[in-house]
């Protein structure tokens, strides 16, 4: 692009939205500049094996700057290099990797309307609580599915694996029970719609070439060979936008376009994106993650908008992650600072039980029981008994009934009963 036009916001793919409101080059109108621009991206496009509802091809090009981004997610979600310490060691890894399957199977629900609080949702899924209401049933569904992921990464994305993950994400959810784990049917009309006014944002192709469009988008998934190279993160990227666009279900295709993409990186090798939620990222802006899809289906079947804006989800999201782990790592840092001093104690703790303590003088008002201390280690009902019953026989946690369950609740004064076991000899 000639130097009179590349006017534009530094490493940002820009759409006339916002184009025409920025300062246009000397020489130009607005609507020159954006033809310009449009005719300089057309010469770039790479035509996709993905279709829109008219047969014609979605494009995508890759200016340098979202190449500098892939480079970044390589290096930061898929390679060896300064990972951090609280992911290999095996003692903390499944502590994080708990968490982070919470987290987005709880933000997942809560983009698609799910109304139940963050730490109502975490309550159910640590101690294994049954849902109480549709909300939470979603929130279950999504922990499931990610958990199913996990479990089923290595194989290739089929029709019958993707009904199977609606099925898993929908179950006891959906006003048509039996719309769950089928494609819609013909008779069943679906259109996506702004909830603010009602506006219609987008009309699915039929129902009748579902069947025909996923078979498409699973020789995609499963990467095969073409002669044109696609990086493996673009590629789960715009499996989750072509579900999207597809809608092939009733209900709970969002959920289940995101899930995807996680399946999908996963089986490529970025182990690391098991820890992040992305749908943290989307959820703090709806309504860009809706103007992603709307300005591809819009500008010539441009998908790198929606591209170059999942990208920054995933750059965020391991940002967020890597902050997150330098801030836990920090207080169990902390907290064996603060007990390196007392053999006792420590002969006393296992690393489970001084990272509930440490949590515990974060959180005074926190419940433990045995099924969320179980879940948040990733230990036996046994071990998680053992280990909570040792911290409230030393007095650190105050044992208590509710109905048949025992719960652990969290002295006023731990930390001076730490310090009083801290100095016993």
């Amino acid at each position: 692009m000639s130097s009179g036009i590349s006017k534009l916001p530094k490493n940002q793919y820009v759409h006339w939205d916002k184009l025409r409101h920025l300062e246009r080059p000397e020489g130009f109108s607005r609507k020159e500049w954006w033809l310009a621009i449009k005719m300089a991206r057309v010469q770039t496009f790479r035509k996709l094996p993905l279709l829109d509802k008219a047969g014609a091809p979605f494009n995508l090009t890759l200016p340098d700057f979202m190449l500098q981004k892939l480079h970044e997610i390589d290096r930061d979600a898929g390679g060896r290099i300064e990972i951090p310490e609280a992911i290999t060691n095996k003692q903390t890894r499944d502590r994080f990797l708990v968490r982070s399957l919470m987290e987005e199977a709880i933000t997942s629900s809560q983009l698609e309307g799910a109304s139940t609080t963050h730490k109502e949702a975490k309550a159910m899924l640590r101690e294994g609580r049954k849902p109480i209401n549709r909300s939470q049933r979603m929130i279950l569904n999504n922990y499931h599915a990610m958990q199913f992921i996990r479990e089923n990464n290595k194989q290739k994305i089929t029709r019958e694996n993707i009904l199977e993950l609606h099925a898993i994400l929908t179950r006891d959810t959906l006003d048509d029970p039996t719309a769950v784990g089928r494609w819609r049917r013909a008779d069943e009309d679906i259109k996506v719609v702004d909830s603010r006014d009602n506006t219609e944002l987008h009309v699915p192709p039929l129902a009748t070439e579902i069947e025909e469009r996923i078979r498409i988008l699973c020789e995609f998934a499963n990467e095969k060979k073409s002669d044109e190279f696609i990086h493996p993160v673009i590629r789960a990227i715009l499996v989750h936008f072509a579900l999207a666009y597809d809608h092939p279900f009733v209900d709970g295709n969002g959920r289940t376009a995101r899930a995807l993409f996680y399946w999908v990186m996963s089986r490529q090798g970025y182990w690391m994106i098991e820890f992040i939620s992305i749908s943290t990222i989307l959820r703090k802006a709806p309504s860009q993650y809706a103007r992603a899809y709307l300005y591809a289906e819009t500008d010539d079947n441009d998908t790198t908008y929606f591209v170059d804006y999942q990208l920054d989800v995933v750059q965020r999201s391991i940002k967020e992650l890597h902050k997150y782990i330098a801030r836990k790592s920090k207080e169990i840092r902390d907290a064996d600072d603060w007990m390196r001093d007392s053999r006792h104690l420590r002969s006393l703790l296992n690393h489970r039980q001084t990272a509930v303590l440490t949590h515990a003088l974060k959180h005074p008002y926190e419940i433990y029981t045995v099924k969320s201390h179980m879940r948040s280690h990733r230990i036996t009902y046994e071990t998680a008994r053992s280990d909570l019953r040792k911290l409230a026989e030393n007095g650190l946690l105050e044992k208590a009934t509710r109905g048949r369950t025992f719960e652990y609740a969290v002295p006023d004064d731990l930390r001076g009963r730490l310090d009083d076991l801290r100095h016993r000899r």
